[in-house]
């Protein structure tokens, strides 16, 4: 790296100065006829040439996908000029208020394509283009492609201006590499960008150790335990032995700082975990298949995810994991232990530039006990949860002389003992591949799983009910699903309808019937949502026959809800030469907008995180006048107008 910044100090000198005048002149387009030289390397699209810093970077864990390229700092300004990282043409323009925002994709002559997000602004013709099809399309958000000859660019000409638009958490700009077959690939690997330098390895922040069986044991527990580790230089020990028994996946909560004096953090692409010297488990995130990017929720423990916002990395091999990231492991990560010798656990963890750090720990085999000594005290009476296929519940000590439990199901009733148990608590697993209760009485304290259904990972299933029905398409979940479902009416004639746990993460949408007791007279402004912990999200629906049809990537609580509440506009600034407002919906969410000057439909932009919308002119030297007017409609149907009268 330092011979580069010796060989290209002219280079820097240039890029310098063409960094700064795109901020004054039109996007550099090349011609046409001009052709594009082949073996081109890739431009660093911001600054090249002068020391860079990222806040993401590829193969990070998002909650939904995995961060598919680079985040490149521009330190919280708008405006800096993107450039064109290898020659080619524009194959494709977006505008949103969501997701990339204002993008680009530029298609080049090896096949690869890169992507350019966030953006702020197009520029020159490209920035006229699209501005007309707005117009002539009638519509803010649009989605334009473009055959080779229309906009060709070469490397470094500029083509937007950096920005913060749609689901960006600060200025940036999002920058990805694809290959011929849409592959996210990492833009480190593919050049080396002298621009952007590591020397730090990646930081363990905590490990967690599951059980992954009904006879496996952590310290004599089942279940997941988290645990942190004591640093030693760039290395991560415990200076105890751990006990366990039966399979145990491993679970590593860690994270690569991009910078020395920086707070942003990046991902983890290489994991390798041996076993008593022996490797076990390989994760190389070299590329990531854009079509599968939901299968994040197989790579981490997704429980963990949605309870406390942890993204921790499994190092074993989960049901429903369809990723490519593991050809160079040997096995499934699951770690056995039986008796005899400990096993010596070590787990190496490494950036893309080679930067690694090591965790050790050891495992000591230790049988099951039905006695445990260390078991806290229960702060509830009773709970219950479901780990993969098993019921564990766990209740406070009975009065009585015996913790026996008795098991009903269809075909009968049984009587269990914990177990293990302590004067603080007692623990009975249940295996619900062997049988699924209906209920579970211990010392007149009872629990009620409500599995309705076993629903297998491939193939469809319909599930009925005189309440709900469900519809599960193919590949729709990861792992088999152990369906419960309930009904609750409040004091106030409310309904919650619970369509599985929130803690089990569905692949793709399902489909759902719900038949409400309470009486609807069904209009616009209802609609089905899910209950979250800060509020709903509106999912809509379609009365038809007593009940309502409606669609969802998520299992939890759903309600039925009237939204009679219009939008709220709030003028920010209208005069003759733009219109901004704050926008907000407290129930269903903005659904569309419309604004007209004159009676002539006018464009506006939608920052949905801001909550913020405004104007632009298709021509710059027309100035608005007449009646200026703003219709803003949220997904219940509700209206609201704004009018002002410009002169």
């Amino acid at each position: 790296m330092k011979n580069y910044w010796n060989s290209t100090l002219s280079r820097v000198i240039v890029a310098s100065i063409a960094a700064v005048c795109p901020f004054f002149s039109s996007a550099q387009f090349s011609p046409p006829e001009e052709k594009f030289p082949d073996g081109e390397s890739f431009l660093y699209p911001i600054n090249p040439g002068l020391p860079g810093s990222l806040s993401g970077t590829m193969g990070e864990l998002r909650s939904t996908h995995f961060h598919s390229g680079l985040d490149i700092r521009t330190n919280n300004v708008i405006g800096l000029p993107v450039l064109a990282s290898k020659s080619g043409y524009i194959s494709r323009v977006s505008v949103g208020p969501t997701g990339y925002g204002n993008v680009i994709y530029i298609k080049h002559p090896d096949g690869y394509t890169t992507i350019y997000a966030h953006l702020d602004r197009f520029k020159g013709d490209l920035a006229e283009y699209v501005l007309k099809e707005h117009y002539r399309k009638r519509s803010s958000n649009i989605n334009l492609y473009f055959k080779p000859g229309q906009f060709p660019v070469h490397r470094g000409d500029t083509i937007a201006l950096s920005g913060n638009s749609g689901s960006s958490g600060g200025p940036h700009l999002h920058f990805d590499i694809r290959d011929k077959n849409n592959f996210a690939l990492n833009p480190l690997l593919v050049e080396s960008f002298p621009e952007i330098t590591d020397d730090l390895p990646p930081a363990v922040e905590k490990i967690a150790l599951r059980t992954l069986d009904i006879n496996s044991r952590i310290n004599d527990r089942f279940g997941r335990f988290e645990f942190y580790a004591k640093r030693v230089g760039d290395n991560y020990v415990f200076d105890v032995p751990i006990l366990a028994t039966g399979s145990i996946g491993v679970e590593v909560l860690a994270k690569d700082k991009l910078a020395p004096n920086s707070r942003f953090y990046g991902g983890v692409n290489y994991i390798e975990m041996r076993v008593d010297s022996q490797l076990l488990f390989n994760q190389a995130i070299d590329k990531i298949n854009i079509s599968k990017g939901r299968h994040i929720l197989t790579v981490m423990d997704f429980k963990t995810l949605r309870s406390d916002g942890k993204r921790f990395y499994k190092l074993f091999l989960d049901d429903g994991n369809g990723l490519n990231f593991y050809d160079r492991s040997p096995g499934d990560g699951k770690i056995r232990v039986s008796p005899g010798d400990d096993k010596d656990v070590e787990i190496t963890l490494k950036d893309t530039y080679g930067n690694a750090s090591k965790l050790s720990f050891r495992l000591r085999p230790s049988p099951s006990n039905k006695e445990v000594t260390l078991l806290e005290p229960l702060k509830k009476d009773l709970e219950y949860d479901i780990h993969e296929n098993v019921l564990m519940i766990t209740t406070q000590p009975c009065a009585a002389d015996s913790n026996r439990a008795v098991v009903y199901t269809r075909a009968g009733k049984r009587v269990i003992e914990p177990d293990y148990a302590n004067v603080n608590r007692a623990v009975y697993l249940l295996d619900l591949r062997k049988e699924v209760p209906d209920s579970v009485v211990i010392c007149n304290r009872s629990v009620v799983p409500g599995i309705v259904a076993t629903v297998p990972s491939s193939g469809k299933y319909h599930y009925y009910s005189d309440v709900m029905d469900v519809e599960f398409p193919v590949n729709s979940l990861y792992d088999t699903l152990y369906f419960n479902t309930d009904h609750r009416i409040f004091p106030d004639s409310s309904e919650a309808f619970t369509l599985g746990s929130r803690y089990v993460p569905l692949n793709r949408t399902i489909k759902a019937t719900i038949r409400p007791l309470k009486k609807y007279e069904w209009d616009e402004s209802m609609g089905v949502y899910r209950i979250e912990e800060k509020g709903y999200s509106y999912l809509g629906g379609k009365w038809e026959n007593g009940a309502v049809h409606f669609s969802t990537r998520e299992f939890g609580d759903f309600t039925i809800l009237q939204d009679k509440t219009p939008p709220t506009i709030h003028p920010v600034v209208v005069n003759n030469y733009v219109a901004r407002f704050k926008i907000k919906d407290d129930l269903s969410g903005i659904s569309s907008y419309r604004a007209t000057i004159d009676g002539q439909w006018l464009l506006m932009y939608y920052d949905a995180k801001t909550a913020t919308i405004w104007s632009e002119r298709l021509d710059k030297d027309v100035l608005m006048k007449g009646e200026f007017k703003l219709v803003l409609v949220d997904e219940a149907g509700n209206r609201a107008v704004y009018t002002n009268q410009l002169k």
